[in-house]
C-alpha cells in the first residue's frame, strides 16, 4: 500500500507550483484527476523543454514530468454550464488543489471564505505567488518576481558584486516547486487533522513567504537585530572566501567558516606559504576582503588545474566543504544517485521511453513510485464518481 492510497484529489492547476503539488500526492499513491481546457489542456503542455517525439501538446518534458500517476479530463471551468460538473466532482474527492490568481476560486464557486458550508470535509489548497490578498500589481507575479521580492536575489551569490544585475537562482521556477512542497506536506498534515475533527480546511500558500522562509541564518539574524537591515545586495553577504570557481571540466563551490576548513584546505593544497602568513581562527576573528580576496585567489589558480569530482572528492575527505558544481549528465552518473535508485525509467505513449526524478527522500514501507506516465489530453476517466463523460 502507498502512504496516501485511498486519498482523491482535484487538480484545478495550471502551473508548475500546482501541478507539482499534484505530483507529490500522486506519487505517493493518491488518486489524482486533473482537469485542462479541452482542446489545448494545461499551458505547461506548451513549455520546453521539448522531447522530438510527441507532437504539440504531448512532447513537453516538463508536463511529463509534472504529472506522473495522474489522470486528466477536460473540463471548460470558464463556461457557465461547466461550474454543476465540477460541483460534482468536488463532492467526491477529498483535496482540491489549485494555482491561480486569487479571486479566482470565488469565480468558479469555490470561495475560500464559504466553501465549506457545502463541503465541510475538503481540504482546499491555493498556491499563488502573494497570497490571497495581494496588491494589484503583485496578482499576476510570475516566478522571477517571487524570487527577487523574497530576498534571494540579493543572496545569491553571497558575496554579490553592485554592478552586476541579480541572478534568477537556479532553475525556472524554483519559487514553485519550494511552494509545492510546503503545500503537499499541509494537505497531509489536514488530512490526518481531518480524520481527528472531521473537517478539513483552506490552506493558503504564498510563494514569496516559503522563500522568504528559506534565507537561512542571514535573515533570522536580520529579524533579531543581530545584523543590520538594509536594502544593499551587500546585506546578504556572508563574507568569508565562499564562491564558484572554475575548474579544467566545470566548476565547484566551496564554503569556509571553522578553524577546521582552513586546516584542511591547507592539507589540500600540500600547506604553501602564503598560508604561513595568515592569523589562528582568522576565518572567525579577522575575515577582512584583503584576506578574502587573497584566499580566493589561490584557490582560484589551484583549481583551474583540476577536475571538478576529483577535487571535491579529496576535499571532502579532508574535511573541507568543496563539491562539484553538477549539470545534468553528471546528476545521471552522480554513485549516489544510482545507489538510491533517483531515476527510474518510465514509457511515455507519445515521447516513449525516458528516465524519470523521482523524490529526495525514502519512506521505508510506502515508498514514491512511478507506475504511469502523464497522461495525453482527452483520455477517457473512469473510476471517480462524477468524472465519467468528461474527458470525452
Amino acid at each position: 500500500m502507498s502512504a496516501l492510497s485511498g486519498t482523491r484529489v482535484l487538480e484545478l492547476a495550471e502551473d508548475v507550483g500546482g501541478e507539482y503539488c499534484g505530483k507529490l500526492l500522486a506519487d505517493f499513491g493518491a488518486e489524482v484527476v486533473k482537469l485542462e481546457k479541452p482542446g489545448t489542456g494545461s499551458p505547461t503542455r506548451q513549455r520546453a523543454p521539448f522531447a522530438p517525439n510527441g507532437g504539440p501538446g504531448e512532447n513537453s518534458g516538463l508536463f511529463a514530468y509534472l504529472n506522473t500517476n495522474k489522470r486528466s479530463c477536460a473540463l471548460d471551468l470558464a463556461l457557465p454550464a461547466a461550474q454543476a460538473a465540477l460541483f460534482q466532482l468536488v463532492e467526491h474527492v477529498d483535496v482540491v488543489i489549485e494555482d491561480h490568481p486569487s479571486g479566482w476560486l470565488a469565480g468558479i464557486g469555490l470561495d475560500p471564505r464559504s466553501f465549506q458550508t457545502r463541503w465541510p470535509h475538503l481540504v482546499l489548497c491555493s498556491i499563488t505567488a502573494f497570497g490571497q490578498s495581494p496588491p494589484d500589481d503583485r496578482r499576476h507575479a510570475e516566478d522571477l518576481n517571487v524570487f527577487h521580492a523574497s530576498g534571494w536575489g540579493y543572496h545569491t551569490p553571497s558575496q554579490a558584486d553592485e554592478r552586476r544585475p541579480p541572478l534568477k537562482g537556479p532553475g525556472r521556477f524554483l519559487p514553485s516547486y519550494e511552494a509545492a512542497l510546503d503545500a503537499a506536506l499541509c494537505v497531509v498534515a489536514a488530512l490526518y487533522e481531518r480524520d481527528v475533527t472531521g473537517h478539513g480546511r483552506f490552506i493558503d500558500v504564498s510563494k514569496q513567504q516559503v522563500l522568504a522562509s528559506r534565507i537561512d541564518y542571514v535573515l533570522g539574524q536580520m529579524v533579531s537585530g543581530d545584523m543590520d537591515v538594509s536594502p544593499q545586495r551587500s546585506a546578504f553577504d556572508l563574507f568569508g572566501p565562499a564562491s564558484i570557481f572554475p575548474c579544467r571540466d566545470g566548476y565547484c563551490y566551496i564554503w569556509m567558516s571553522a578553524p577546521a576548513h582552513w586546516d584542511a584546505l591547507g592539507k589540500l593544497l600540500g600547506h604553501p606559504q602564503w598560508m604561513r602568513a595568515f592569523p589562528e581562527r582568522w576565518l572567525e576573528r579577522e575575515c577582512t576582503p584583503e584576506r578574502v580576496a587573497q584566499v580566493r585567489h589561490h584557490i582560484g589558480d589551484w583549481l583551474r588545474t583540476q577536475d571538478k569530482h576529483e577535487a571535491a572528492q579529496r576535499a571532502q575527505e579532508l574535511g573541507l566543504t568543496l563539491v562539484a558544481v553538477n549539470n545534468a549528465r553528471d546528476l545521471e552518473a552522480s554513485p549516489q544517485y544510482r545507489h538510491r535508485g533517483f531515476f527510474v525509467p518510465l514509457t511515455h505513449p507519445a515521447q516513449g521511453p525516458g528516465r524519470y526524478p523521482t523524490v529526495p527522500y525514502k519512506l521505508s514501507v510506502t515508498p514514491a513510485a512511478l507506475h504511469t506516465p502523464a497522461p495525453r489530453l482527452g483520455e477517457p476517466v473512469s473510476g471517480l464518481s462524477g468524472a465519467q463523460g468528461l474527458g470525452s
